[in-house]
């Protein structure tokens, strides 16, 4: 909230320094560890000057770091203590083991307040879960709809673990996969001479081919380096333009319950703490 004036120092229970006193000057410098302290007002303050407390407004008053004596100081007067009080109302520092789960707001220890060496936790968790079916005759790849998920991550040296599950079919040949931040491959074989470079690569097998399907996993963990929302995506292509490949369904896709299954893929992200 705002203020009018100086907001109130909050758990701020201080002694200041020594102060020695100087013949015929009545203001001196209040500080705590070598700098300046500014109580509230003077009554937030206890003043021992001779042994003697002081009263506030009359005996003395504090304008800033500042405070002044109703009257000059001279040799041989001590200042034997100021103690700042603070916010009277105010609970102060807690003690250990006195703040509960429950005080804390959620969301606020976020990954920038973990410790050197804490890293590895897990800080999020998003899933996508496609049931539904997709398929495409390109042999370029294609984004398969439905199967991407967005996560932002906390920190920029945080690192996604990405998991995938996608169920392939094909109506011949090969079903090609492959793993992408945005617009970029992030998984992908190294270059081989004209031979494609890819994810993964799906080979469903059966006596009958057009009925099976195959379930590609991957497990990949990212290191995108940024705080801005990030998108991974399942890409799918075919081997050559006379070939469909399906994610979720078989080639003969026959209503049959037993032959011709629908099946699920997923796509799961983990914000992995640095």
């Amino acid at each position: 909230m705002a203020y009018i004036g100086r907001e109130p120092q909050i758990g701020n229970f201080q002694v200041c320094d020594a102060i020695s006193t100087v013949n015929n000057q009545a203001a001196y410098t209040m500080q705590v560890g070598g700098v300046n302290v500014s109580p509230e007002t003077a009554n937030h303050m206890l003043v021992s000057l001779n042994g003697i407390l002081q009263a506030p407004t009359t005996s003395f008053t504090v304008s800033g770091s500042t405070i002044t004596f109703a009257a000059n100081l001279v040799t041989g007067d001590v200042i034997n203590f100021i103690q700042i009080l603070g916010s009277v109302l105010d609970l102060g520092v807690p003690s250990d083991a006195t703040v509960s789960t429950a005080k804390i707001v959620d969301g606020a220890v976020t990954s920038a307040k973990l410790a050197s060496g804490v890293g590895g936790k897990v800080l999020q968790v998003v899933q996508t879960v496609k049931t539904d079916t997709f398929s495409t005759t390109a042999t370029s790849y294609t984004a398969v709809t439905g199967l991407s998920v967005a996560i932002t991550p906390s920190s920029s040296s945080s690192k996604i673990l990405v998991m995938v599950a996608i169920s392939l079919g094909t109506s011949s040949y090969t079903a090609h996969y492959s793993l992408r931040r945005g617009s970029t491959d992030i998984l992908l074989a190294d270059a081989a001479s004209n031979r494609a470079r890819t994810t993964a690569v799906a080979s469903p097998t059966d006596s009958n081919s057009d009925r099976t399907q195959e379930i590609v996993s991957t497990t990949y963990l990212d290191s995108p380096s940024t705080t801005s929302a990030t998108t991974y995506q399942a890409f799918i292509k075919c081997r050559n333009t006379s070939q469909t490949v399906y994610v979720n369904r078989s080639h003969n896709d026959n209503d049959a319950a037993t032959y011709d299954p629908r099946t699920t893929s997923t796509i799961t992200v983990m914000e992995i703490g640095a």
